[in-house]
């Protein structure tokens, strides 16, 4: 174990040195999450994709775990990848695990590009036309075997920033947009 975290402390401070983009200014986020390691698992539902990564460990972002998140939760419909906020993956780990360690996320939308997001607002009503998705600071999300009404609870009592319940879709929405509920 003591290799690993030299390991992650080392891989911190080198992408700090050589200023890689995102992931480093990631590293810089001011946090309120507890030293120690913190994993994610994701699975993207239109995908198929898999992810169970650290994603935070000994009081700092890992940049290989984010780049990781990041490919998951990308556009899928253009293959558009975005560095996801990592304020709200702290939200989201928060979230997950209020329903034990371990649960596996599925996601429905992380980010998506201005095109993507034009088109499917045209197509529907529900989606914001300057969404949060298009910043890497939204994502929709489910927890099997957990009820929705729950997970909404869950996300709302963080008071993290919004947070929607969708129930004819199946899914919460969380961001780090200013706090408000539906």
């Amino acid at each position: 174990m003591n290799n690993r975290r030299s390991f992650l402390k080392k891989s911190v401070a080198v992408a700090s040195v050589l200023s890689v983009p995102a992931f480093a200014r990631a590293a810089a986020v001011q946090v309120t999450a507890a030293p120690g390691e913190r994993i994610l698992r994701f699975q993207n539902t239109h995908t198929g994709e898999s992810v169970k990564t650290a994603f935070w460990a000994e009081g700092a972002f890992i940049p290989e775990g984010l780049a990781e998140i990041n490919k998951v939760l990308r556009d899928h419909r253009s293959n558009t990848i975005a560095a996801i906020d990592p304020q709200l993956l702290l939200l989201v780990d928060q979230v997950a695990s209020r329903f034990g360690s371990g649960k596996v996320v599925h996601i429905i939308s992380g980010y998506r590009s201005p095109e993507t997001n034009a088109k499917l607002a045209a197509a529907s009503g529900g989606v914001a036309k300057h969404s949060l998705h298009m910043e890497a600071k939204a994502i929709d999300l489910r927890i099997p075997g957990v009820d929705l009404k729950q997970v909404h609870k869950a996300a709302m009592g963080l008071g993290g920033g919004g947070v929607g319940y969708y129930q004819d879709s199946q899914f919460v929405h969380m961001d780090t947009g200013r706090k408000r509920f539906w």
